[in-house]
């Protein structure tokens, strides 16, 4: 039944562009720049070959959804966060994150916002981590945790 609907649904809205075909280039036709992709949803379900981009596309009005996702490294900053260290000093600790999504149909359909959760991945990462070191550890080995704090 569900196909039968979508179909209907879809031959509708090839009848209401080729009606409004003038008015309807702007809302059908999208550009994704070289750094992006567009993963496309029909109906809330994952159209065959899941991204578009980069360049021209086209999507059907009303029943296509589409999210853009950069695949750019990214960076933010970790706000400043107190640590207890293992020998029980506390210690102020701010750090700057660089990620790159590889995957964007992953990110749209198994994650509500990928930003915030690798920020919150990454501040507890960085708790664990320091954590587990002494003071004087975190001072003299800061290249040795960043390789452990490193996916």
């Amino acid at each position: 039944k569900a196909p039968f609907i979508s179909s209907c649904l879809y031959v509708l809205s090839v009848i209401l562009v080729v009606i409004t075909f003038p008015f309807c280039l702007p809302f059908c036709f999208k550009i994704i720049r070289e750094y992006e992709r567009a993963v496309v949803m029909r109906l809330g379900r994952l159209i065959s070959g899941g991204t578009k981009g980069p360049g021209l596309f086209f999507i059907m009005p009303c029943i296509d959804t589409f999210h853009v996702v950069d695949l750019r490294v990214l960076s933010f900053d970790v706000p400043a966060q107190e640590i207890l260290s293992r020998d029980s000093v506390t210690v102020s600790v701010e750090a700057v994150i660089f990620f790159r999504i590889n995957n964007p149909v992953i990110s749209v359909t198994n994650v509500n916002d990928a930003q915030f959760s690798t920020k919150l991945l990454a501040q507890t990462t960085l708790r664990n981590v320091l954590g587990t070191r002494t003071l004087s550890e975190m001072l003299s080995e800061r290249d040795n945790i960043a390789n452990v704090i490193i996916y």
